[in-house]
């Protein structure tokens, strides 16, 4: 389906709500499809949610009294394989976000290419301030409201943010009672004993730095003379940080929800990781490092790698200009408004987008399913060599493409993407 011409890349024009996650996702889309010169049904097949279910949950709250709960489940397309996707509890999740990190889902799988389509689930809520009674009596309500959207063969939900894999055993055995049997492979990020993945835990922060790995390698940096800073240090910031480190990359900065820390000299990571550990999963008062005015702060210091891998929208294009690395690697969902992406381009920073960066973690999902599936457990040397070795091949046929078509990495993800799709549904017969 490669465009017979030549392609100039021009921006993507600016579009209702720039900073809106869904407004930045379908920008980014429109200018892949005019790459690729898709027709007019199959773009607007590929465009479009295939199915979006909202549900109000009643909870019976630990005073006795019921709370009703609203709770999404967007399911963006199925035409690879069933739809994949985590489940994000948090008081600002909207429709809108979900249906964007939906379509994100369709393409980062099909950029790593794995038979999975694209789909997001949320609740709103404040978990920090929820019982783990009132999260589980949640969760299971959320489940029985899905069941006839969840199976194994049909959408396979995930942790996300405020989740993790207590709630995703909560899920699995609902789900389970539903269909009056086990049923593992309906979710992953599972617990190890019920048949979780080994190597999921740093499947993420692991994928973020064979991808910056990959990076340094074609601007043809070395490592062991890189500095970086990581915005984010839950999950996939601290195992990123962790992992790169011990590749030779000298972490100057990090932060998380208390603040930024930055040490010119590096930071300890296994010491900070340690810290937050101990104290409630925060760096406040971590003495490895100097806390920065602002956390914001640290998206604009003198660092060669970024690593922003907390939530969307923190470089837009009131900091874009300030950034100074020469190399972004998005550990995030979304961390860049469209907005944000001209000033980058015309700055000359590689940018390793979102659908490829943090794919590690659908690709060892999707080795948890299989291992479901197949009632067999592989070694992690196994599960971590075949991710590798996945990244490695996504960010090549990435890069790749970027070269032929001359667009930044992040077009040239979604032109990879979206080919696959549109291939597959041409295939299959379309409508």
């Amino acid at each position: 389906m490669a465009a017979t011409t030549v392609y100039k890349y021009k921006e993507p024009a600016p579009r209702v709500d720039a900073e809106n996650p869904l407004e930045s996702m379908m920008s980014r889309f429109n200018v892949a499809a005019e790459i690729l010169g898709l027709d007019e049904e199959t773009y607007e097949v590929l465009k479009a949610a295939d199915k979006q279910v909202i549900v109000h949950i009643p909870v019976t709250m630990d005073n006795g009294k019921v709370r009703v709960f609203e709770g999404y489940r967007v399911i963006h397309n199925t035409i690879l394989g069933p739809s994949k996707g985590g489940i994000r509890y948090d008081k600002n999740v909207h429709l809108d976000e979900v249906k964007a990190l939906a379509a994100w889902m369709t393409w980062k799988c099909a950029v790593v290419d794995i038979p999975y389509g694209g789909a997001k689930g949320g609740v709103i809520c404040e978990p920090s301030t929820m019982s783990s009674g009132e999260l589980e009596r949640m969760t299971r309500g959320y489940t029985l409201a899905m069941k006839d959207v969840f199976g194994p063969d049909r959408d396979i939900p995930a942790p996300d943010m405020g989740t993790g894999p207590r709630e995703m055993a909560w899920l699995m055995d609902e789900f389970s009672k539903t269909v009056g049997g086990t049923s593992p492979a309906v979710v992953t990020g599972k617990p190890l004993v019920m048949g979780g993945s080994l190597g999921r835990t740093e499947a993420t922060g692991r994928g973020v730095m064979v991808a910056t790995m990959a990076a340094l390698k074609k601007l043809d940096l070395d490592p062991h003379t890189v500095s970086a800073a990581v915005q984010g240090f839950g999950n996939v910031g601290s195992w990123a940080a962790k992992l790169l480190s011990e590749k030779g990359v000298k972490i100057k900065g990090l932060s998380d929800v208390s603040g930024a820390y930055w040490n010119e000299n590096g930071i300890d990571i296994d010491e900070a990781i340690a810290y937050k550990n101990a104290h409630a999963g925060r760096l406040d008062g971590f003495q490895g490092a100097t806390m920065l005015a602002r956390a914001d702060d640290l998206l604009t210091t003198d660092v060669d790698v970024l690593v922003p891998a907390a939530v969307e929208d923190v470089i837009t294009e009131h900091n874009a200009h300030a950034i100074k690395a020469k190399l972004i690697v998005e550990g995030a969902n979304g961390p860049t408004s469209a907005s944000a992406d001209p000033i980058i381009n015309e700055k000359g920073i590689m940018v390793v987008p979102d659908i490829l960066a943090n794919s590690g973690g659908v690709t060892v999902s999707y080795f948890e399913w299989v291992q479901n599936k197949q009632g067999f457990k592989w070694s992690e040397k196994m599960v971590t060599e075949r991710a590798d070795r996945i990244m490695n091949d996504a960010f090549e046929k990435v890069y790749q493409t970027s070269q032929k078509y001359d667009v930044p990495m992040r077009i040239a993800a979604y032109v990879v993407a979206i080919d696959k799709v549109a291939q597959t549904y041409k295939f299959r017969g379309g409508y």
